[in-house]
C-alpha cells in the first residue's frame, strides 16, 4: 500500500544512503528540488551519504551550491532510500531510474496532477505551485541554511514563471517570504536564472516568433524549430526554455504550442494554455502529461502531422 508523507524526518529514519533523482531534462523544479533536499540531509543529517542524479543541468542553474555534484551516470550503488522528485511517471526518470527498483524504500515528491504514485511513498500535492513548494512543507523551516533556501526559492520561481501563474497562491508567497528571510540574494536568481539569455537563444526565440502561425480562429499559437535551425544558431535543446512563454503572451491565445526536433520525424512538444483548455489532458493522449495550463509530450511524424493531431482535441474543448 503506498502511503503519505508526513513530513521528511519520518522517511529518512534508518537510513544511510540515499539517491535524489529528477526527471530528464531538468527544469529550475527540478533541479531546485532535488539540491534543496541534498543540501538539507548535508547540513542536517551528515550520517547519510547521498547522491544526486541529474541529467545535464543548464548552466543559469550554476549557482546553486555543490550543483557540480551532480551525478549524470549511474553508479550501481544499492541505496536505502529513493527520492525522486518532480517526476510523474517511472519512464520520466533520469538516469537513476534503476534505484526505484533496486532501493530498499522509495519516495516520490510531486506536484503533476498526472501522477499517480510511482513509490511506495508519495507526496503529491497538484495545487501546490511546485516540487519545491511541496518539499518546503515536509521539511522543518529552522533547519533549511540558506544555500538550501536558494535552490528551493530558484524552483518556485521557475515554476511559477516569477509567480505569475495561476498556480501561485497565497502560501506559496509565505514560503517565498520565509526563503527570503533566509538572506538570499532573491534578485539575482529571477534575473539570472529565468530572464538573462543569451544573443543565440534570443536569435532563435525570435525566429520562431517571427515564423510562427496562427491556428483555430487565432486561438492558437504554434512555433516550431527544426533541427537544421538549432545547428545554424549553435543551440541545444536546453536553449529552447521561455520560448513557449512567449508564445503565450500573444493577444487573444488560448493555447501555444511548441516543439522542436529531437530526431528524424521526432519531436518534443511543450504547450501553455490561458484556462480554457486542458493541456495535461492533450499531453495524455500521447503519453505525456504536466498540468492544466502546463503540458508536454514527445510525438513522432512531420511538424504537421504532430499539430493535426494536437489541435484536434484543442478545438473540442475550445468549442465545449
Amino acid at each position: 500500500m503506498k502511503k503519505m508523507i508526513n513530513n521528511i524526518a519520518s522517511v529518512l529514519e534508518g537510513v544511510t544512503t540515499a539517491a535524489i533523482a529528477g526527471h530528464v531534462r531538468p527544469d529550475g523544479d527540478c533541479v531546485g528540488s532535488c539540491m534543496g533536499m541534498y543540501l538539507y540531509l548535508k547540513e542536517n543529517y551528515p550520517q547519510i551519504q547521498a547522491d544526486v542524479y541529474l541529467e545535464e543541468v543548464p548552466e543559469v542553474f550554476h549557482f546553486i551550491q555543490d550543483i557540480d555534484k551532480a551525478k549524470q551516470e549511474w553508479e550501481d550503488k544499492a541505496y536505502d532510500l529513493f527520492l525522486g522528485f518532480d517526476v510523474s511517471s517511472i519512464d520520466r526518470i533520469g538516469v537513476a531510474g534503476r534505484a526505484l527498483e533496486t532501493a530498499k524504500m522509495t519516495a516520490c515528491i510531486d506536484h503533476h496532477i498526472t501522477n499517480k504514485g510511482l513509490a511506495q511513498k508519495n507526496q503529491i500535492v497538484p495545487d501546490a505551485s511546485s516540487t519545491c513548494e511541496v518539499l518546503y512543507e515536509l521539511l522543518e523551516p529552522e533547519k533549511i541554511n540558506k544555500a538550501c533556501a536558494e535552490a528551493l526559492y530558484t524552483g518556485i520561481v521557475h515554476d511559477t514563471g516569477v509567480f505569475q501563474y495561476s498556480c501561485t497562491g497565497t502560501r506559496t508567497m509565505e514560503i517565498a517570504g520565509q526563503l527570503m528571510a533566509k538572506g538570499i540574494d532573491f534578485t539575482s536568481i529571477i534575473k539570472d536564472s529565468f530572464y538573462t539569455k543569451s544573443y543565440a537563444q534570443n536569435q532563435i526565440m525570435g525566429r520562431t516568433i517571427m515564423e510562427s502561425i496562427m491556428l483555430l480562429n487565432q486561438r492558437c499559437i504554434v512555433g516550431y524549430v527544426r533541427q537544421k535551425d538549432m545547428d545554424f544558431y549553435g543551440v541545444t535543446p536546453k536553449d529552447m526554455d521561455g520560448i513557449v512563454n512567449q508564445l503565450q503572451n500573444t493577444r487573444g491565445v488560448e493555447v501555444a504550442i511548441f516543439l522542436y526536433e529531437i530526431g528524424v520525424q521526432e519531436y518534443k512538444v511543450s504547450m501553455r494554455s490561458n484556462g480554457k483548455v486542458d493541456v495535461a489532458r492533450v499531453a495524455s493522449y500521447f503519453g505525456g502529461g504536466g498540468h492544466v495550463k502546463a503540458a508536454g509530450c514527445t510525438m513522432q511524424g512531420s511538424v504537421f502531422d504532430v499539430v493535426n493531431s494536437l489541435t484536434l482535441d484543442i478545438e473540442r474543448q475550445l468549442q465545449e
